[in-house]
């Protein structure tokens, strides 16, 4: 399965052509093309699909959806291995 996932912008290249910024989805950082948002600023939140960010959301909804996605086992299915250890990472549970 495919999600649109809710991610934070923490930073934006304005000179990647295309406009691309670097997305937390609650611990995962990956890039995304920001083209379709190219006013979008680093603190807000957007929806991501399959690299683009397609629209911006609220941080009260973003984390809601997080939040359930983390419970229906989506995060895992949509970021595999690399959602399980930022996690562990964030709680401190990591072993070493």
């Amino acid at each position: 399965m495919c999600l649109a996932v809710p991610g934070k912008v923490v930073s934006i290249d304005h000179r990647a052509d295309p406009l691309t910024g670097l997305i937390d989805f609650g611990g995962v950082r990956k890039q995304a093309c920001l083209e379709y948002l190219p006013d979008v600023r680093v603190g807000e939140y957007v929806i991501v699909h399959v690299g683009f960010a397609l629209q911006r959301l609220d941080e009260e909804s973003a984390r809601a959806s997080l939040d359930l996605f983390g419970q229906l086992g989506l995060l895992e299915e949509e970021f595999g291995d690399a959602w399980e250890q930022a996690a562990r990472q964030e709680s401190g549970s990591e072993t070493r």
